[in-house]
This record gives structure tokens, sequence and C-alpha cells, in this order.
């Protein structure tokens, strides 16, 4: 019988905070449903900015800060990495630094009730102007202790080549490098990524297979890969979790770790992710804490944090 998915110390390395948010919680901030089905990604993107459109308020960031971390820590999750695109946000609204006060305020009161540790990633659509990327990283720099890393996003056709000087900034200043690629782009996106972007982790990935000098860079290198299958059959990138190519990177011999990306779209926890994979391909316990063990270590937590992960994973598997 398979152990309670729930009770699986997890880290989460690839959600967005936008993504994430209740679903009454969005209905009261004047928000929609997803439709069951998208056609296509780019109705998701559209979707997408509608949701966003709803948060006017830092304190509207806060609360859905909070109740991520509540909500994450009830499924298992002790330690987040969450994604928010601030600067977008701060063009809209006047301010990306009263944005990510918001989301860091909601963190830290979630985190002070639920025990779960918190980090934000920051990203930037790749077709939003260069100036807004470099806002991001200066925020990202300002606040060492709780932003761990910066990306790219958005449109993979798009290339990351004119964010080269803002990459080499991030580096300079300590910020961790994660950007998206391989979801709805090819295999030359991940490259780029690696090349320009300087990528420590690659969000997505799944269309490195499609060269097999890659996959071989990939695996020689060690770049953790943040899968995410049921965003990717969601948002029809691919036809069904039968097909999904995770056990193909995963006998690829390259590091995989299993993420939601866009829960309140798929309707999947992280737990509900992990069980979705263990049931579509047979994974047992050993090969779920594979996984569960490939994202502790792939994390930018501290050492005690990942240290301690391992420890309790150890123990849930030890438990009958």
């Amino acid at each position: 019988m398979s152990r309670d998915l729930v009770a699986l110390p997890k880290a989460h390395l690839h959600v967005h905070l936008e993504s994430a948010i209740r679903p009454s919680t969005l209905v009261s901030l004047g928000g929609a449903a997803p439709p069951a089905v998208f056609a296509g990604f780019g109705a998701f993107v559209d979707y997408n900015a509608a949701v966003r459109a709803c948060l006017r308020t830092a304190a509207d960031f806060e609360r859905v800060a909070y109740e991520f971390c509540v909500d994450s820590a009830a499924d298992g999750v002790r330690y987040a990495e969450v994604t928010v695109t601030a600067a977008a946000h701060g063009a809209r609204l006047g301010s990306a630094s009263a944005v990510l006060a918001g989301v860091l305020a909601g963190l830290r009161s979630g985190s002070s009730e639920t025990g779960i540790e918190t980090r934000v990633l920051i990203d930037h659509s790749r077709r939003r102007p260069v100036p807004w990327a470099e806002e991001s990283v200066r925020l990202a720099a300002d606040h060492p202790d709780a932003v761990v890393g910066f990306g790219v996003a958005g449109d993979e056709a798009a290339p990351i080549s004119p964010y080269r000087a803002v990459v080499e900034r991030a580096a300079a200043a300590g910020v961790h490098l994660v950007h998206h690629a391989g979801e709805t782009g090819g295999a030359g996106s991940v490259r780029e990524a690696l090349d320009i972007g300087r990528a420590e982790r690659i969000g997505h990935g799944i269309r490195s297979l499609e060269d097999p000098e890659l996959v071989a860079r990939l695996r020689d290198e060690r770049v953790p890969l943040e899968v995410c299958p049921s965003s990717n059959v969601v948002l029809g990138l691919v036809p069904s979790l039968a097909a999904h190519p995770l056990p193909a990177l995963v006998d690829a011999g390259l590091v995989v770790t299993v993420n939601t990306d866009i829960p309140a779209i798929t309707g999947r926890t992280l737990s509900a992710e992990y069980a979705a994979v263990r049931d579509a391909f047979g994974c047992s316990d050993e090969d779920l804490v594979r996984f569960a063990r490939a994202a502790v270590d792939a994390s930018f937590a501290p050492p005690a944090t990942r240290a301690r992960l391992h420890e309790d994973i150890t123990a849930w598997l030890s438990a009958a």
C-alpha cells in the first residue's frame, strides 16, 4: 500500500503565485474560474492576464501570499520558492516595491503561522521591456534573504539575448538564475537559457529531449528540470499525462523535479501531482522520494533546511 503523499515532506520549486490563488479568493477579488479546457497556450495567457488584473493593492498580494503558505503547508510542502511577476504588476499599480512588500508580508505571516519556509523568484516576460527586468533584478538584490532568483518567462519564441546584460548583473549580485525554456519552445530555447541566460535550473525543459547533445549536457552538468506534468497537459503542450515525457527524462539520467506550476488551474496540489505521476507511470514510493530529494537538492534553501528535509524524507520512507 502506498504511503500518504501529503505526509511526504516536499519542496516546491515551480509555482506561480498568481496561478495558486484560492478559487473563493479569486471570486471575491472579481475574477472568474478557469475554463475546463484552454484553446491553446494563448488562451491561457489571456486568462492569466485577467487573473493578474484582479490583484489591485498590496493588501491583495499579502492575502494571496498568506493563503499560499497555509494551503501549501496543509499539503505537506515544507519549503517553497514561489514565482511573482513583480515589475509587471508594479507597472500596472505604480510600485513594484509595494507589490513585493505585500507578497513578503503575506509569506512572513503564513510562514510564522504554519512553519513552512518560503523564498521568492521574480520572473519577467520575454516580451516586456528590458528596464522592467532591470528593476526585477534590483528588487531581488535588495532582498537577498527573501528573494533568491530571477528569470525570464513567457513566449519562448522571443529570445533571451536582449536581457544578456541584465543576466550578468543578476549573476554579479548573487541572484540565482532560473528561466522558463523547453515548454512552448524547442530545445534551442533551453540552450539559450544555459548559454545566454546562465540558467542554474530550467523551468519545464521537457522539449530538451529533441536534442541528444543537449540532453547529454544537462545530464553531465546536472542541471535540474522543473517538470510540471499536469500543467503541460492542461495547456495543451502534451496530449495526455500518459504521453508525458517525464519517464523519458528520468531514463535519460536528467535531474527531474515534480511541480505544479499553475495549481489553481490544474486543480492539483503538489501531493496530487505526485499522486498523478505515481498512477500514470507506476512509480513506487522510492521513485517519488527520488523526485522529492531532487527538489530539495535543486532548491536554493539554506543547507540546514535541505539537511532537515532529507532527514524527514528518510523518516517518511522508513515509516511502516
